[in-house]
């Protein structure tokens, strides 16, 4: 028999937590359930040092036990699985977990946030939060007045090597193949900052060092030349993937599977759906911009709960 319930949380990131904390002090009893990897991307995080109220800064996983415990605290219903089916065709919700228990649920809220692309490289996982990310507005600010790298040709590897630039010497854009992907405006943006040296026809072969970044080679696939490349850190630009994938049917997306909420707030185009977090934000992806996304989600899902007479 199906379990009943007001309001579900899909995800346990900043969003997610964020969510249920505004979800149950409202009394509509959430139930979060965490997916694959609890704490979403800040759980890969070490130091953050741009969240408000955090002046010491604080480690990732620290601050999802933080968000977590505050959820709880309000009777937030957390629960270690997966939503991995779900069903939006009439007005209450069903969702399958991983072991097929169903639930109907009056509102659901999404914060599955999305995963960063990887090289594949051993040398990148090893040197993970040693000088390897995936994110300069996060981390940039720990290279700063240091010599680093940007890996890819779109606007996000763009826009790292424009951000990276103000705080560091020389930044190192390695891109693929004889031309970028990045919009015009983007590419000039580029060319014409002196610090950033393009290079081309360029991949990533191994990222060196121990126990920190100690530098890149890279291989020209022109020339077919190796080189060496004196980086402290290494940004991996090639961008984020929503994960998104069981709404496909249900809900609209772009064609990169991040979902479009209506302007302004976080419904979807299906009543009672509500999207916050990185599953929706391909702009900004910060933890704080996620959190904020949450409480919007929370508050859309008590008004539509109000409107419809259930709380």
């Amino acid at each position: 028999m199906a379990e009943e319930l007001k309001c579900v949380i899909i995800g346990s990131g900043p969003a997610g937590y964020t969510a249920a904390i505004y979800a149950a002090r409202a009394g509509l009893n959430p139930v979060l359930y965490t997916g694959q990897q609890p704490g979403g991307q800040l759980m890969i995080t070490t130091d953050v040092e741009n969240y408000p109220g955090y002046p010491e800064g604080v480690l990732g996983p620290k601050m999802m036990e933080d968000f977590k415990a505050q959820a709880e605290r309000f009777d937030t219903d957390i629960r270690y699985e997966l939503i991995t089916k779900v069903d939006f065709t009439g007005p209450v919700h069903k969702l399958w977990t991983e072991s097929g228990h169903e639930i109907h649920a009056h509102t659901v809220i999404i914060a599955t946030g999305a995963s960063a692309k990887w090289l594949g490289l051993e040398s990148e996982q090893r040197l993970m939060n040693k000088g390897v990310s995936a994110c300069a507005v996060c981390d940039g600010f720990f290279f700063r007045g240091m010599e680093v790298a940007v890996v890819g040709g779109g606007d996000t590897a763009a826009e790292e090597a424009s951000y990276l630039a103000k705080i560091c010497p020389k930044v190192h854009l390695l891109v693929r193949r004889d031309e970028m992907r990045a919009s015009k405006i983007m590419q000039q943006r580029v060319m014409n900052t002196e610090n950033i040296i393009i290079h081309w026809n360029t991949e990533t072969k191994e990222i060196l060092g121990e126990e920190e970044v100690e530098g890149v080679r890279v291989f020209n696939n022109k020339t077919g030349e190796e080189s060496v490349l004196p980086v402290k850190g290494f940004f991996v630009a090639i961008g984020h993937k929503p994960n998104t994938e069981i709404f496909k049917d249900w809900l609209d997306m772009d064609d990169t599977g991040y979902l479009i909420t209506q302007p302004g707030s976080s419904k979807m185009n299906v009543e009672g759906v509500f999207a916050s977090g990185d599953a929706q934000d391909k702009v900004y992806r910060q933890a704080v911009t996620a959190a904020g996304t949450g409480c919007m989600a929370a508050l859309d899902a008590e008004r539509y709960l109000t409107e419809k007479g259930i709380i």
